[in-house]
């Protein structure tokens, strides 16, 4: 086995068919399956089962899959290393795995300003909800993290921010009045097809422990969205409020905010982190980006 039939059986399990393997791979069906046939003799074993569309994965499979990770991941690293060993200046390849907010709101500048120094990183972007980043993180998938809320992570941190969590509305409100109201609720990751919505455990445990300190009854959900620009579009035309981090406003929304506090009168914050491991600093365009990065953040 070699880098492609690592790649090819990593794409199989990550996209659960055959089809999609082929096209994420860009090559042709047949040579997909035939090569994983040849695999499939060379070891003697069955990788997966099909049934109709579906696909179940053998033991056998299983296993050999866990070790076509195991060695991309050894490939990438040594890659990684090599290209910044006795490097004379910046360069190979940083991946990043970052929040969904801050992505929007927060990482375009700091890539551009990053790139335009260092042109001769390459830059892979994951982006998606914090949880999922922070397992990309786990697994070495990406080198550094931006994610937020209060993650177990015994390595290196560095606080990138603090938000208020704040209600957004066209038209003056109180606070009394919100359970009375229309309310639009943002959550992250609609999963359309099966009509679910995912978002960060920690912003949706803030929220609900704020809602129940103040309130004795639910709110009105009338609506539900997966992105915060609609959001705060559906707020702007007189909808209903939301209850959003302060990080996805902008000077150009021109909305009535209020920022909410607990009942011991501090404020509901949103923490922002940069997470990664210190043996990541060995490569020159980490240690470079973070650096970076801090002084785009500085700590008081």
């Amino acid at each position: 086995m070699n880098e492609q039939d690592w790649s090819l059986l990593d794409s199989i399990y990550e996209e659960q068919n055959i089809t999609k393997a082929a096209e994420r791979l860009f090559i042709s069906q047949p040579a997909l399956t035939y090569r994983l046939q040849q695999i499939e003799q060379e070891f003697g074993i069955k990788v997966f089962n099909r049934t109709g569309k579906k696909i179940t994965f053998t033991l056998e499979g299983e296993h050999l899959i866990h070790y076509a990770k195991k060695m991309l991941l050894e490939l990438r690293r040594t890659k990684d290393y090599l290209a910044n060993l006795h490097a004379h200046e910046v360069r190979g390849t940083l991946r990043i795995g970052a929040s969904s907010n801050f992505s929007l709101y927060k990482l375009p500048a700091i890539l551009k300003h990053f790139v335009e120094l260092y042109p001769n990183v390459q830059i892979h972007l994951n982006t998606g909800l914090s949880s999922d980043i922070f397992r990309l993180l786990q697994n070495d998938e990406v080198q550094i993290a931006f994610i937020r809320g209060d993650y177990q992570w015994i390595e290196e941190k560095y606080l990138i921010n603090e938000e208020r969590i704040c209600v957004i509305s066209k038209h003056p409100i109180e606070l009394e009045e919100l359970p009375k109201l229309p309310r639009i609720h943002y959550q992250i990751g609609a999963v359309k097809s099966k009509i679910k919505f995912k978002t960060d455990p920690f912003l949706s445990k803030s929220i609900d422990t704020w809602w129940q300190e103040q309130f004795r009854s639910p709110p009105q959900m009338t609506m539900q969205v997966d992105s915060v620009e609609t959001c705060k579009e559906l707020v702007k035309h007189g909808l209903g409020y939301a209850i959003i981090p302060r990080i996805c406003l902008t000077k150009e929304d021109d909305l009535h905010t209020i920022d909410l506090t607990r009942n011991d009168g501090q404020f509901l914050l949103r923490k922002t982190w940069m997470i990664y491991r210190e043996s990541a600093m060995e490569l020159a365009s980490l240690n470079q980006f973070v650096n970076d990065v801090k002084s785009c953040f500085p700590q008081t």
